[in-house]
């Protein structure tokens, strides 16, 4: 293994009684990497992230974290790991500094350095207006950033995040998002999500976990090249959609449909098999003299990819997967 692998899961499997949680997966998220792990509700993500962490055993299978292997040195990883879990457990009658003063003992740090600690991942996460208040009666929000201000407290070179910008408003998360990315240079980072938009905002790789087993694992952009609307043209008119504007589409060879939309004068060409057909378009309009508003290229549906790798009967065939 090399130093720059931080994280690596060999054929993971986690049973409870007669039904498997985990079934075999294996992966690897390395130092400078944002891994994101996409799944529906209890496809294994989070029992994945206890078991990494040391929090749950695993039924078989070998993780490494920081080289070490967690069954056998499962005090030394947890120095290595800032660990934000589901529900991100607290003292409610604490106040946020008080808590994050708790966790920095128990972390061992002591006099300035505790509070270096502390007053540094008060100001990354945005606390300082809720700091002296009760954890009970701070916003589902505020809550989740204090979970991720003991994850970091520490500066761990390893970050395993369930959900971590769960009941954030958009401007939270914004800032969440702002933070992972700039610790993300110098650290292995695994999330877990169920906001596809947070695969484009953070992530340098997904992994799609279904069944307990993995069945997507690439870059963000492949899994968009999936979409059947990947490299679709939606051709925005100023005036009515001439009537011979599909015939005339049709004419390119590699457009599969075209949808009337029968909103704002537009239609959505889509090609076949994701081919790059804007150039055809443009040309094509311009020699037609189409009155045109503009000429949008997408880029692909996540949410559709999603639904069709994870609602399927049958497993992903090894052809079929990106790795």
């Amino acid at each position: 293994m090399t130093t720059d692998v931080k994280i690596s899961v060999q054929n993971l499997r986690k049973q409870f009684s007669s039904f498997t949680a985990v079934d075999g997966i294996s992966f690897n998220v390395n130092r400078g990497e944002v891994l994101g792990f996409l799944g529906p509700n209890g496809a294994g993500k989070s029992t994945t992230m206890k078991m990494i962490t040391g929090y749950m055993k695993p039924t078989d299978g070998k993780i490494l974290v920081a080289g070490l292997d967690v069954k056998q040195h499962p005090l030394e990883i947890k120095k290595s790991i800032g660990y934000l879990p589901e529900g991100a457990p607290a003292y409610g009658d604490m106040t946020a500094a008080g808590f994050l003063g708790f966790i920095a003992d128990i972390r061992g740090y002591k006099g300035k350095e505790k509070n270096l600690r502390v007053n540094a991942s008060i100001e990354k996460v945005n606390l300082g207006s809720v700091v002296n208040k009760p954890i009970d009666t701070l916003s589902k929000g505020f809550k989740r950033r204090v979970g991720l201000a003991q994850a970091i407290l520490h500066d761990p070179e390893i970050l395993i995040m369930d959900e971590p910008t769960d009941g954030l408003d958009p401007n939270q998360k914004y800032e969440v998002r702002k933070l992972i990315n700039e610790m993300a240079k110098s650290k292995a980072i695994l999330i877990s999500t169920h906001i596809l938009e947070e695969v484009d905002a953070i992530c340098d790789r997904a992994a799609i976990i279904a069944r307990g087993k993995i069945v997507f694992d690439g870059k963000p952009k492949q899994l968009q090249a999936m979409s059947l609307t990947h490299n679709a043209v939606r051709i925005k008119f100023n005036t009515q959609v001439p009537h011979t504007s599909k015939e005339r589409l049709y004419v390119i060879d590699e457009v599969s449909e075209i949808i009337d939309e029968n909103i704002n004068n537009s239609l959505m060409v889509v090609p076949q098999n994701g081919a790059s057909i804007i150039n055809q378009i443009t040309h094509l309009a311009r020699d037609e003299g189409w009155d045109i508003e503009e000429v949008f290229v997408n880029t692909g549906q996540l949410d559709e990819v999603f639904r069709k790798i994870t609602t399927q009967t049958i497993e992903l065939s090894e052809q079929e997967r990106v790795y």
